[in-house]
């Protein structure tokens, strides 16, 4: 029997954060001064093995879960992904499963994650010139890897999606060129507004470019986007068509929230289930893994954990918000 929450919304998407660590210092997610060479990552016996994630899932699978989505950190630095992958395939057969990364490393792995059974993959990919891709992700090298990777991963067969975060002052000036590059290629690029996840990077609303401002932009450029219809229920991303025929999308995460169709959870590298990306702390699992639990313990767990959820923080936004708080961090949940 599925899982309903407290305002009646199903679990239906699981993100799965396999690492904390990043081969990136995005400014919005890993802001360097934060997650320098002293930052302590999480050890290797806190971190769930392969086996336990399938295992979650699994126990995810007749609570109505229907998307996989890995994350980091950036998952691909995870050693052996594709073994995972195989392993959710294999749990999960029906699952739509997707990989969401920066994209560096992805040209090594592409072709070994087909094969083992993923779906579609989602590049985090903020600009395509070079001083600019190289400040948002505080790195001295340019996009090339990140685009080579792009293009293996069509070559093979993945289904691929462009995820840009717009910062004010930032990056505005590369929206028309990332969609004048992935429109004729068929790969959609959706427009994200600066959240304020976490307590590091910053966050400030003067720093938001709303999903309607980057329409109007694209608008001025391209000519008027039509609204395309949703996929599914609780998809995020508003979708649109350019009058070239390519489609865009964009997240409204400020501007207009939608906690109220939310349907995802997110598993911790460390075992902790989260049930909003602006959760101040997880539930754990990990001590209920390690003591051997079964299946339908675990199950019992997440139902637990999700009937019992009532998070609406985007809805609840507050200018507290602009303050440090305690809310973890996005790279160790994932996004």
């Amino acid at each position: 029997m599925e899982a309903l929450d407290r305002r009646g919304r199903p679990l239906r998407d699981l993100r799965i954060s396999v690492t904390d660590r990043c081969n990136l210092r995005c400014t919005y997610c890993m802001p360097r001064e934060h997650f320098g060479p002293d930052h302590a990552f999480l050890p290797k016996s806190d971190i769930l093995s392969f086996e336990h994630i399938a295992d979650v899932v699994g126990a995810c699978k007749d609570l109505g879960l229907r998307k996989i989505r890995i994350t980091g950190g950036e998952p691909l630095l995870r050693r052996d992904l594709d073994v995972l992958v195989k392993l959710l395939r294999d749990v999960h057969p029906e699952a739509d499963l997707a990989l969401t990364t920066n994209g560096v490393l992805l040209e090594r792995h592409a072709e070994r994650l087909l094969e083992a059974g993923l779906d579609r993959v989602t590049v985090s990919m903020d600009a395509l010139s070079t001083p600019v891709y190289s400040a948002m992700g505080d790195v001295e090298h340019g996009p090339e890897a990140t685009l080579q990777g792009i293009e293996k991963a069509r070559a093979v067969g993945l289904r691929v999606k462009v995820n840009c975060v717009v910062r004010a002052g930032v990056n505005e000036g590369e929206l028309v060129p990332l969609v004048e590059h992935f429109g004729p290629l068929g790969v959609p690029v959706r427009f994200i507004e600066f959240m304020d996840v976490g307590a590091t990077n910053q966050w400030s609303l003067d720093e938001v470019i709303t999903s309607k401002k980057v329409r109007s932009m694209l608008a001025a450029h391209f000519g008027e986007v039509t609204p395309l219809d949703a996929t599914a229920y609780g998809e995020v991303a508003r979708r649109w068509r350019t009058p070239q025929g390519w489609e865009i999308g964009t997240i409204d995460s400020i501007s207009a929230p939608f906690c109220g169709d939310c349907t995802r959870a997110r598993l911790a590298a460390d075992g902790s289930v989260h049930t909003c990306l602006f959760s101040t702390e997880g539930k754990p699992l990990m001590p209920l893994i390690k003591a051997g639990a079964s299946r339908a313990e675990i199950q019992a767990a997440v139902r637990s954990i999700w009937t019992e959820r009532s998070d609406a923080y985007s809805e609840e936004r507050s200018k507290s918000t602009q303050q440090p708080s305690e809310r973890v961090e996005m790279s160790y949940i994932g996004g």
